[in-house]
């Protein structure tokens, strides 16, 4: 009784929250989403000569194609980000974006990196999460003609999202035997199933938003490292890719799990 107790005023606290917070919610999902997208775009205009040198010498390519690449980042990561802020041609803007992960993704190696691939899949799944908010909600051609509850289409790509976004947090857990460690992972384990069958699901992602954003600042806190060393861009990119996958698990906070979940099941009990 004490457990359900507990659960009914953490599920109370998060409604209200919402209800605070509807109207501006998805707009900072949003925000946050592409934050990786706008600071490596950024990026690419301010180490541009370094990024191209990097490419060509990697991949002995030329100056040329090193510096499409380079162009092809910038101006495909910015004009995503800008359509999507404001709301012009998103489904464009997502198929763009997701074409930006595939190319860095063989670019950078990262296709042999287990945790950065993860990330990126997860970076992915907040992708896929946007351009199913973006899909029309079934309207119909003609006046009085029933729609559809939810197209299938939308639902399932609901469902990939929220199962691509909890690669993100199996990168975080730790396997060691400290007290710590056993609890984050049996808790984060937990959310993480919650949120993949959909059960429960806004109030585990606002949980997830909370303990993802409080890792971030603590483990990604590149503004303490000076910006003449490494690992202040490795932080960065570390710190804004989290930021992005905040932003897809605010999504599901926003907009539900959609019709494939335990959630909507539920309703037809």
């Amino acid at each position: 009784m004490g457990q359900t107790d507990i659960m009914g005023t953490a599920e109370d606290i998060a409604d209200q929250f919402l209800r605070v917070t509807k109207q501006y919610l998805p707009h900072l999902a949003r925000l946050c989403l592409i934050s990786t997208f706008l600071e490596d775009g950024i990026r690419m205009w301010f180490q541009w000569n370094d990024q191209r040198d990097y490419i060509e010498v990697t991949w002995g390519c030329g100056y040329l194609l090193a510096t499409c690449f380079v162009l092809i980042n910038l101006f495909g990561q910015l004009g995503g980000c800008i359509l999507i802020l404001s709301r012009n041609f998103v489904q464009y803007a997502c198929f763009g974006l997701f074409g930006i992960i595939a190319l860095q993704t063989i670019a950078y190696s990262i296709l042999w990196d287990l945790k950065f691939l993860m990330r990126n899949l997860a970076l992915g799944g907040g992708l896929l999460l946007l351009l199913a908010e973006s899909r029309s909600e079934g309207k119909s051609m003609f006046a009085g003609v029933p729609t559809i509850k939810e197209s299938s289409p939308k639902q399932y790509m609901q469902l990939g999202g929220r199962v691509l976004l909890i690669l993100m947090f199996m990168t975080l857990l730790h396997f060691n035997s400290s007290f710590f460690s056993i609890i984050q992972n049996v808790v984060g384990t937990g959310l993480i199933v919650l949120v993949a069958i959909g059960f429960k699901t806004k109030l585990a992602a606002l949980t997830l938003v909370i303990w993802l954003f409080s890792l971030n600042l603590y483990f990604n806190a590149f503004w303490t490292v000076p910006t003449y060393k490494p690992m202040h861009d490795f932080l960065k990119y570390d710190f804004f890719q989290s930021m992005s996958v905040i932003g897809g698990l605010l999504l599901v906070v926003a907009l539900g799990p959609g019709g494939v979940s335990m959630d909507e099941k539920k309703k037809e009990w």
